[in-house]
């Protein structure tokens, strides 16, 4: 089945998770859709299983237009999806979800359906007793179940999100055996990850995804070098190098021989250290460890060996609240979900951050909301929600809480998804910080920010930091080698 994605526009409100995009998906082929988080992958596949409705393109099934009121839809024409979280019912029994998914109840042609469910497993390798309880499974279990349920359905066009998050090596080989044998069937498959390995492993052709939009295309044997371009952007060109002095005595944060698990690869025998004023910034494909390595800096995250230092005070073993108290503070990728607090107005965020023990008076908080919001130039009133602000002000509302001199500021993507105006305002109020002398450590994909905003830039591979390294002494493309691993 050939799949034809033209001019395909999905927008939520002013963000645009897929603007323009076209794609030529042939029969037969594994098409890797290749990018990192916040690329769009995700959007177009949910659009193309008709779980979203686009908001303008075409898709075309064999060169005939298909339109798609849901899920349902595309299922009649023969596509399935395979998502990161499994949609099963956990209480059942592996046989019990299978008959579901057949839509002949719990009790209909039992014997029928686990041969049926025994004779697809065993075809490509998968070892499901029918009788297990699925919340006992393993993820990559619950993912050849999963696999299981769209073949008996008979699908022809197969999307895989991020299929090898969280599945043993042994589980990873056995998938990609059964999605070789599904190419060799002429079903058409499209990966959608952010590993290379994966893709250079399984794709015939790849599409690259930045910021909503078609980066690049390129067929069997992958350029990695080039992928990596195209996923975190151009070549920008190293600043100049400044004379530096000798930053021993005024280290904040100090870490010798971390090693943490989480993540897809944990962190591993890590040693780093970051001088007042100095920005440095974290890069490297998602889930390479960069994020839990801040997330132990800021005591989220407890290390199971190494030790830390902040202001040259011992912090190993001490929790969040301990590093704060050292003039530590984290801001989260997850505005919503981690930063900030849905149901609650900005007043109500000021008074819960600056108050003393709660007994801010609402006058109080409100004169701070407004003061807080005419410096920061948030849009919104003291009695806006959290959760009505757009991204760009909700960026700007954890910036006005943070305390007036953080001795070290840890930032997961700082400026993900913000306009170009709202990048600029967030990084004067960043270097205005590093200026006062605090310490910064963000994550980024983007390696014009990494060249234009930090002093060093270092570089995470499967868990362990492979490149630390002042950025006017380093050519981006040697960044972009030792993201792929390739030092």
């Amino acid at each position: 089945m050939r799949i034809t994605l033209h001019d395909i526009h999905k927008h939520y409100g002013k963000v645009r998770a897929n603007d323009g995009i076209s794609i030529e998906i042939n029969s037969g082929t594994i098409h890797g859709i290749l990018g990192e988080n916040g690329a769009g992958k995700s959007t177009l596949m949910k659009v193309l299983a008709g779980y979203v409705t686009l908001t303008s393109g075409r898709i075309l099934i064999d060169g005939e237009p298909a339109v798609f009121a849901g899920p349902f839809d595309a299922a009649r024409l023969g596509i399935g999806m395979l998502y990161q979280d499994p949609l099963d019912f956990p209480p059942f029994s592996i046989l019990e979800n299978f008959m579901m998914e057949a839509g002949h109840g719990l009790t209909s042609k039992k014997d029928e359906h686990r041969q049926k469910l025994l004779r697809i497993s065993d075809h490509f390798g998968f070892s499901l007793n029918p009788d297990s309880i699925v919340q006992n499974l393993t993820v990559g279990e619950r993912q050849q179940l999963e696999l299981v349920r769209l073949l008996a359905r008979g699908v022809d066009v197969l999307i895989l999100d991020e299929p090898t998050t969280g599945i043993s090596a042994h589980q990873k080989q056995t998938l990609f055996e059964a999605l070789r044998k599904l190419r060799e069937q002429e079903k058409t498959i499209l990966l959608v990850s952010h590993k290379l390995e994966d893709v250079e492993a399984l794709c015939d052709k790849v599409t690259v995804l930045r910021k909503g939009k078609v980066a690049g295309e390129a067929d069997k044997p992958f350029a990695a070098p080039r992928l990596l371009e195209w996923m975190f952007g151009g070549m920008p060109p190293s600043p100049p190098c400044t004379q530096i002095t000798d930053a021993s005595s005024r280290i904040v944060l100090k870490m010798e021989g971390i090693s943490a698990p989480g993540g897809r690869a944990g962190v591993s025998l890590t040693d780093f250290k970051i001088g007042r004023g100095e920005i440095a910034a974290l890069t490297g494909l998602e889930g390479s460890g960069q994020e839990l390595f801040l997330r132990v800096a800021a005591g989220i995250k407890k290390p199971l060996q190494g030790r830390i230092w902040i202001n040259e005070k011992e912090m190993t073993g001490q929790d969040h609240h301990a590093f704060k108290s050292e003039g530590v503070t984290f801001l989260p990728a997850a505005r919503l979900e981690e930063g900030l607090m849905p149901g609650l107005t900005i007043a109500e965020h000021f008074a819960i951050n600056f108050g003393k023990g709660m007994k801010l008076s609402f006058k109080q908080a409100e004169g701070l909301a407004v003061d807080g919001i005419s410096r920061f130039k948030i849009v919104g009133e003291p009695h806006t929600k959290a959760e009505s602000l757009s991204g760009g002000n909700q960026q700007r509302l954890l910036l006005a809480l943070l305390p007036s001199n953080p001795r070290l500021l840890l930032l997961e993507h700082p400026t993900r998804g913000l306009d170009v105006d709202s990048v600029r305002w967030v990084w004067e109020k960043l270097l205005g910080f590093a200026e006062r002398g605090a310490g910064i450590l963000f994550s980024t994909v983007e390696l014009d920010e990494v060249f234009r905003a930090a002093d060093r830039v270092l570089v995470f591979f499967n868990g362990a930091l492979m490149k630390d390294a002042r950025c006017c002494d380093t050519a981006p493309n040697e960044v972009v080698q030792a993201i792929a691993g390739k030092i």
